[in-house]
């Protein structure tokens, strides 16, 4: 099992360009998979960890409802932002600068074949990041992602899970608010829930986040949890 990690900080990049950059890496790993299959043989194959941010963007689940979005495309041009339908599991979200966006692009045979184990260690790892601010998170039952107040009235999300996965190998991923512009999801409803607000680290603490200390703290985490090698 190879559990080496090629690391990637792609910083800014639009939204489809990075989704295209998934997708390659996604389908050389399942076609490595079958080529092995085919062949009778073991190969290892290559793990990713994405972090990039994008330009504002809302992006809608196969599972997800377009009445979600509040607003229309006059108006997402109007505030800079674009839209894409797309093949994660969710419903819709927003991506936008000063928000951690993680793509993590593993084949679980290396590390463990369980969805529900993976999801639950990408929200322990913004967990145990949130902790080191002195901020306690938690989960919300039956609702992925990271929160804070769970059954108050005031819960608010600062990060958000969805992920694809085919035959153990993971794309897509979280994003967790950091100094994000929080008036962006005024113009949807997040992941279709609609008695529940969101929340940043920035929002949280009062002061704008060191962008790269928190990726560093971030990604510390990851390793540890996946108990990964990055290359």
């Amino acid at each position: 099992m190879n559990k080496q990690v090629s690391f990637k900080d792609l910083g800014l990049i639009d939204y489809k360009q990075c989704w295209d950059f998934q997708e390659q890496l996604f389908a050389e790993i399942l076609a490595v998979k079958s080529s092995n299959r085919k062949e009778n043989k073991e190969v290892d194959t290559k793990n990713y960890l994405i972090f990039c941010e994008h330009p504002h963007v809302y992006t809608l689940g196969k599972s997800g409802d377009e009445k979600n979005l509040l607003v229309n495309e006059d108006y997402l041009k109007s505030r800079g932002a674009t839209f894409h339908k797309i093949n994660r599991g969710g419903d819709i979200t927003y991506h936008g600068p000063g928000q951690i966006v993680g793509y993590p692009i593993l084949d679980l045979d290396n590390f463990f074949t369980d969805i529900h184990k993976y999801l639950r260690f990408l929200e322990e790892a913004v967990i145990l990041t949130l902790k080191e601010y002195g901020l306690d998170s938690e989960r919300s039952p039956g609702e992925t992602g990271v929160w804070f107040d769970v059954g108050k009235p005031k819960a608010r999300k600062i990060c958000a899970l969805g992920v694809k996965s085919s035959r153990w190998v993971t794309m897509h991923g979280f994003a967790f608010n950091v100094n994000s512009d929080l008036s962006y999801f005024g113009n949807i409803i997040p992941c279709g829930i609609t008695d529940k607000s969101v929340t940043s680290l920035q929002n949280e603490l009062g002061r704008k986040m060191d962008m790269n200390e928190v990726k560093n703290k971030l990604k510390t985490h990851l390793v540890k949890l996946f108990e990964i090698k990055i290359i």
